[in-house]
Protein backbone atom coordinates (compact mmCIF):
# COMPACT_ATOMS: atom_id res chain seq x y z
CA UNK A 1 0.00 0.00 0.00
CA UNK A 2 1.15 3.53 -0.71
CA UNK A 3 2.54 4.90 2.56
CA UNK A 4 1.34 8.38 1.63
CA UNK A 5 -2.30 7.35 2.00
CA UNK A 6 -1.97 5.24 5.13
CA UNK A 7 -3.61 6.63 8.24
CA UNK A 8 -1.37 7.66 11.11
CA UNK A 9 -3.82 5.84 13.36
CA UNK A 10 -2.20 2.63 14.61
CA UNK A 11 -4.91 -0.01 14.91
CA UNK A 12 -5.17 -1.05 18.54
CA UNK A 13 -7.98 -3.52 19.10
CA UNK A 14 -7.77 -3.06 22.86
CA UNK A 15 -8.34 0.66 22.43
CA UNK A 16 -11.38 -0.01 20.22
CA UNK A 17 -12.79 -2.47 22.76
CA UNK A 18 -12.30 -0.07 25.67
CA UNK A 19 -13.38 3.12 23.90
CA UNK A 20 -15.72 5.04 26.23
CA UNK A 21 -19.05 6.26 24.88
CA UNK A 22 -20.26 9.80 25.43
CA UNK A 23 -23.82 10.78 26.26
CA UNK A 24 -24.82 11.34 22.62
CA UNK A 25 -23.67 7.85 21.66
CA UNK A 26 -25.52 6.38 24.65
CA UNK A 27 -28.64 8.35 23.68
CA UNK A 28 -28.57 6.92 20.16
CA UNK A 29 -28.16 3.42 21.58
CA UNK A 30 -31.18 3.96 23.81
CA UNK A 31 -33.19 4.84 20.70
CA UNK A 32 -32.03 1.58 19.07
CA UNK A 33 -32.94 -0.49 22.13
CA UNK A 34 -36.28 1.32 22.34
CA UNK A 35 -37.10 0.40 18.74
CA UNK A 36 -36.15 -3.25 19.25
CA UNK A 37 -38.19 -3.38 22.44
CA UNK A 38 -41.27 -2.00 20.69
CA UNK A 39 -40.81 -3.99 17.50
CA UNK A 40 -39.98 -7.25 19.30
CA UNK A 41 -37.18 -7.93 16.83
CA UNK A 42 -34.09 -6.40 15.33
CA UNK A 43 -30.42 -6.80 14.45
CA UNK A 44 -28.97 -5.35 17.61
CA UNK A 45 -25.31 -6.40 17.32
CA UNK A 46 -24.84 -5.07 13.77
CA UNK A 47 -26.58 -1.78 14.62
CA UNK A 48 -24.55 -1.06 17.75
CA UNK A 49 -21.25 -1.30 15.90
CA UNK A 50 -22.38 1.41 13.45
CA UNK A 51 -23.55 4.17 15.78
CA UNK A 52 -20.48 6.39 15.87
CA UNK A 53 -19.76 5.97 12.15
CA UNK A 54 -23.24 7.10 11.10
CA UNK A 55 -23.36 9.75 13.82
CA UNK A 56 -20.17 11.41 12.59
CA UNK A 57 -21.25 11.20 8.95
CA UNK A 58 -24.52 13.04 9.62
CA UNK A 59 -23.05 15.43 12.18
CA UNK A 60 -19.85 16.40 10.41
CA UNK A 61 -19.45 15.02 6.88
CA UNK A 62 -22.61 14.78 4.81
CA UNK A 63 -24.33 17.74 3.21
CA UNK A 64 -27.98 17.05 3.90
CA UNK A 65 -31.25 18.79 4.78
CA UNK A 66 -33.65 16.90 7.07
CA UNK A 67 -36.48 19.25 6.08
CA UNK A 68 -35.71 18.65 2.39
CA UNK A 69 -34.64 14.98 2.08
CA UNK A 70 -34.62 15.08 -1.74
CA UNK A 71 -32.51 18.24 -2.02
CA UNK A 72 -30.72 17.63 -5.37
CA UNK A 73 -27.30 18.82 -4.22
CA UNK A 74 -27.20 16.59 -1.14
CA UNK A 75 -24.56 13.97 -0.53
CA UNK A 76 -25.87 10.40 -0.74
CA UNK A 77 -25.36 7.85 2.06
CA UNK A 78 -26.12 4.20 1.36
CA UNK A 79 -26.27 1.68 4.21
CA UNK A 80 -25.39 -1.41 2.20
CA UNK A 81 -25.29 -3.41 5.44
CA UNK A 82 -29.06 -2.99 5.59
CA UNK A 83 -29.65 -5.22 8.57
CA UNK A 84 -27.89 -2.58 10.71
CA UNK A 85 -30.67 -0.11 9.84
CA UNK A 86 -31.61 0.65 13.44
CA UNK A 87 -28.46 2.76 13.81
CA UNK A 88 -29.46 4.73 10.70
CA UNK A 89 -33.05 5.12 11.89
CA UNK A 90 -31.88 6.39 15.28
CA UNK A 91 -29.67 9.04 13.69
CA UNK A 92 -32.29 10.08 11.12
CA UNK A 93 -34.90 10.46 13.87
CA UNK A 94 -32.45 12.39 16.03
CA UNK A 95 -31.71 14.70 13.09
CA UNK A 96 -35.41 15.36 12.45
CA UNK A 97 -36.09 13.36 9.28
CA UNK A 98 -39.10 11.88 11.08
CA UNK A 99 -40.44 12.02 14.65
CA UNK A 100 -38.54 10.03 17.28
CA UNK A 101 -41.89 8.49 18.25
CA UNK A 102 -41.87 6.66 14.90
CA UNK A 103 -39.18 4.37 16.35
CA UNK A 104 -41.92 2.88 18.55
CA UNK A 105 -43.57 1.55 15.37
CA UNK A 106 -40.45 -0.23 14.10
CA UNK A 107 -41.50 -3.34 12.16
CA UNK A 108 -45.18 -2.70 12.88
CA UNK A 109 -47.80 -3.04 10.16
CA UNK A 110 -47.76 -0.01 7.84
CA UNK A 111 -44.73 1.54 9.56
CA UNK A 112 -42.19 3.50 7.51
CA UNK A 113 -39.41 1.69 9.43
CA UNK A 114 -38.91 -1.86 8.26
CA UNK A 115 -36.35 -4.46 9.23
CA UNK A 116 -34.20 -3.32 6.30
CA UNK A 117 -34.02 0.17 4.77
CA UNK A 118 -36.54 1.21 2.13
CA UNK A 119 -36.83 4.51 0.29
CA UNK A 120 -40.27 5.09 1.84
CA UNK A 121 -38.29 6.25 4.90
CA UNK A 122 -37.27 9.93 4.68
CA UNK A 123 -33.49 10.12 4.34
CA UNK A 124 -33.01 6.58 3.01
CA UNK A 125 -31.40 6.62 -0.43
CA UNK A 126 -31.66 2.94 -1.45
CA UNK A 127 -33.44 -0.27 -0.54
CA UNK A 128 -30.78 -2.56 0.90
CA UNK A 129 -30.51 -5.79 2.80
CA UNK A 130 -29.61 -8.23 0.05
CA UNK A 131 -25.90 -7.94 0.72
CA UNK A 132 -23.43 -6.75 -1.88
CA UNK A 133 -25.75 -4.28 -3.61
CA UNK A 134 -24.84 -1.00 -1.95
CA UNK A 135 -21.50 -0.40 -3.63
CA UNK A 136 -22.88 -1.06 -7.15
CA UNK A 137 -25.74 1.35 -6.43
CA UNK A 138 -23.24 3.89 -5.13
CA UNK A 139 -21.22 3.64 -8.32
CA UNK A 140 -24.33 4.42 -10.35
CA UNK A 141 -25.01 7.45 -8.17
CA UNK A 142 -21.38 8.61 -8.43
CA UNK A 143 -21.47 8.35 -12.22
CA UNK A 144 -24.81 10.17 -12.33
CA UNK A 145 -23.36 13.02 -10.25
CA UNK A 146 -20.44 13.29 -12.64
CA UNK A 147 -22.69 13.31 -15.71
CA UNK A 148 -24.95 15.95 -14.17
CA UNK A 149 -22.00 18.11 -13.06
CA UNK A 150 -23.01 17.87 -9.40
CA UNK A 151 -20.39 17.79 -6.67
CA UNK A 152 -22.44 15.40 -4.53
CA UNK A 153 -20.36 12.85 -2.65
CA UNK A 154 -21.47 9.24 -2.39
CA UNK A 155 -20.69 7.26 0.76
CA UNK A 156 -21.41 3.54 1.05
CA UNK A 157 -21.16 1.65 4.36
CA UNK A 158 -20.63 -2.11 4.13
CA UNK A 159 -20.22 -4.93 6.62
CA UNK A 160 -17.10 -7.04 6.85
CA UNK A 161 -19.08 -10.22 6.20
CA UNK A 162 -20.85 -8.54 3.30
CA UNK A 163 -17.60 -8.02 1.42
CA UNK A 164 -17.44 -11.78 0.85
CA UNK A 165 -19.91 -11.06 -1.96
CA UNK A 166 -18.37 -11.10 -5.42
CA UNK A 167 -20.50 -8.15 -6.51
CA UNK A 168 -18.56 -5.97 -4.07
CA UNK A 169 -15.27 -6.69 -5.84
CA UNK A 170 -16.77 -6.30 -9.31
CA UNK A 171 -18.01 -2.89 -8.18
CA UNK A 172 -14.62 -2.03 -6.68
CA UNK A 173 -12.93 -2.73 -9.99
CA UNK A 174 -15.52 -0.56 -11.76
CA UNK A 175 -14.96 2.32 -9.31
CA UNK A 176 -11.25 2.29 -10.12
CA UNK A 177 -11.90 2.03 -13.86
CA UNK A 178 -14.04 5.18 -13.79
CA UNK A 179 -11.73 6.97 -11.31
CA UNK A 180 -14.65 7.81 -9.05
CA UNK A 181 -13.10 10.31 -6.69
CA UNK A 182 -16.58 11.28 -5.45
CA UNK A 183 -17.08 7.77 -4.00
CA UNK A 184 -16.12 6.74 -0.47
CA UNK A 185 -16.61 3.20 0.80
CA UNK A 186 -16.58 2.34 4.50
CA UNK A 187 -16.20 -1.08 6.08
CA UNK A 188 -17.63 -1.79 9.52
CA UNK A 189 -14.83 -4.12 10.58
CA UNK A 190 -16.23 -5.70 13.74
CA UNK A 191 -14.79 -9.07 12.70
CA UNK A 192 -17.97 -11.06 13.36
CA UNK A 193 -20.50 -12.29 10.83
CA UNK A 194 -23.91 -13.68 11.72
CA UNK A 195 -22.43 -17.17 12.13
CA UNK A 196 -19.05 -16.40 13.69
CA UNK A 197 -15.62 -14.91 13.13
CA UNK A 198 -14.84 -13.44 9.72
CA UNK A 199 -11.39 -15.01 9.98
CA UNK A 200 -12.88 -18.50 10.28
CA UNK A 201 -15.66 -18.06 7.72
CA UNK A 202 -13.81 -16.15 4.99
CA UNK A 203 -10.60 -14.40 5.96
CA UNK A 204 -10.16 -11.25 3.88
CA UNK A 205 -6.79 -10.16 5.26
CA UNK A 206 -4.72 -8.27 4.30
CA UNK A 207 -7.87 -6.19 3.92
CA UNK A 208 -6.29 -2.76 3.41
CA UNK A 209 -3.87 -4.08 0.81
CA UNK A 210 -6.67 -5.82 -1.10
CA UNK A 211 -8.61 -2.57 -1.48
CA UNK A 212 -5.49 -0.62 -2.35
CA UNK A 213 -4.80 -3.16 -5.10
CA UNK A 214 -8.24 -2.31 -6.52
CA UNK A 215 -7.24 1.34 -6.80
CA UNK A 216 -8.73 2.68 -3.56
CA UNK A 217 -7.00 5.17 -1.30
CA UNK A 218 -7.20 3.44 2.10
CA UNK A 219 -7.45 4.86 5.61
CA UNK A 220 -8.22 3.20 8.94
CA UNK A 221 -9.95 4.45 12.09
CA UNK A 222 -11.21 3.49 15.51
CA UNK A 223 -14.89 3.19 14.65
CA UNK A 224 -16.10 4.16 18.12
CA UNK A 225 -13.80 7.16 18.68
CA UNK A 226 -15.77 10.18 17.48
CA UNK A 227 -12.73 12.46 17.32
CA UNK A 228 -10.70 9.90 15.39
CA UNK A 229 -13.56 9.32 12.96
CA UNK A 230 -13.85 13.05 12.34
CA UNK A 231 -10.13 13.33 11.63
CA UNK A 232 -10.14 10.28 9.37
CA UNK A 233 -13.19 11.30 7.33
CA UNK A 234 -11.83 14.84 6.98
CA UNK A 235 -8.58 13.42 5.68
CA UNK A 236 -10.39 10.99 3.38
CA UNK A 237 -12.42 13.77 1.76
CA UNK A 238 -9.23 15.76 1.16
CA UNK A 239 -7.45 12.95 -0.70
CA UNK A 240 -6.67 13.37 -4.43
CA UNK A 241 -9.98 13.43 -6.33
CA UNK A 242 -9.04 11.00 -9.10
CA UNK A 243 -9.44 7.79 -7.07
CA UNK A 244 -12.16 6.30 -4.87
CA UNK A 245 -11.33 6.01 -1.18
CA UNK A 246 -12.02 3.43 1.52
CA UNK A 247 -12.14 3.82 5.30
CA UNK A 248 -11.76 0.68 7.41
CA UNK A 249 -13.49 1.31 10.74
CA UNK A 250 -12.41 -1.06 13.48
CA UNK A 251 -15.46 -1.67 15.67
CA UNK A 252 -16.97 -3.99 18.26
CA UNK A 253 -20.13 -5.87 17.39
CA UNK A 254 -22.73 -5.07 20.05
CA UNK A 255 -20.72 -2.11 21.40
CA UNK A 256 -22.36 -0.58 24.48
CA UNK A 257 -24.27 -3.63 25.71
CA UNK A 258 -21.79 -5.84 27.59
CA UNK A 259 -23.65 -9.10 26.96
CA UNK A 260 -23.76 -8.38 23.22
CA UNK A 261 -20.16 -7.27 22.69
CA UNK A 262 -18.16 -9.63 20.44
CA UNK A 263 -21.01 -12.12 20.70
CA UNK A 264 -22.34 -13.52 17.42
CA UNK A 265 -25.45 -14.86 19.16
CA UNK A 266 -26.57 -11.23 19.51
CA UNK A 267 -26.68 -10.71 15.74
CA UNK A 268 -30.48 -10.62 16.00
CA UNK A 269 -32.78 -10.62 19.03
CA UNK A 270 -36.54 -10.84 19.43
CA UNK A 271 -36.75 -10.16 23.16
CA UNK A 272 -34.65 -8.02 25.46
CA UNK A 273 -34.18 -8.58 29.17
CA UNK A 274 -34.48 -5.93 31.85
CA UNK A 275 -30.71 -6.31 32.39
CA UNK A 276 -30.08 -5.10 28.83
CA UNK A 277 -32.39 -2.13 29.27
CA UNK A 278 -30.73 -1.20 32.53
CA UNK A 279 -27.22 -1.59 31.09
CA UNK A 280 -27.91 1.24 28.68
CA UNK A 281 -30.09 3.31 30.97
CA UNK A 282 -33.45 2.56 29.35
CA UNK A 283 -36.31 1.92 31.75
CA UNK A 284 -39.30 -0.26 30.91
CA UNK A 285 -42.47 1.73 30.17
Amino acid sequence: MNDAIKSSYATDLGRVQDQPLDERSLHLRRLIIRAIDKGKRGHIGPALSLVEIIRVLYDDVLRHRPAEPKWPERDRFILSKGHGCLALYAVLADKGYFPVAELDRFCHFDSILGGHPEVVTPGVEACTGALGHGLPIGIGMALAARIQNRDSRIIVLMGDGEINEGSVWEAAACADKHRLGNLTAIIDYNKLQSAGSVFEIQNMEPLADKWASFGFQVLESNGHDVADLRRTFTRAMALPPNQPRLVICHTVKGKGVPAAENNASWHHKAELSDDVRQAIGLERD
